[in-house]
């Protein structure tokens, strides 16, 4: 699976988010900076949302099984 990174120049450095993860989004003063820390948004988001789904599902009788999503 591929994401799209984007990098926008400001003048405090860069903004940076993924297209299609909304809420995974950060900056930095350096593009190396934004792009590390992008790494880390995306990680905090993927936890974020695995726990409030975890939290929604308590009790509940599920399937659970791995998703593939094949490269486009």
């Amino acid at each position: 699976m591929n994401l799209t990174a984007i990098f926008m120049k400001v003048p405090e450095g860069y903004v940076a988010f993924i297209e299609e993860l909304p809420g995974a989004n950060t900056q930095g003063a350096t593009l190396n900076e934004a792009r590390e820390n992008l790494h880390e948004a995306v990680a905090l988001v993927l936890d974020a949302n695995r726990a409030m789904s975890e939290e929604s599902l308590e009790g509940a009788a599920v399937i659970r099984e791995t998703f593939v999503l094949p490269a486009a």
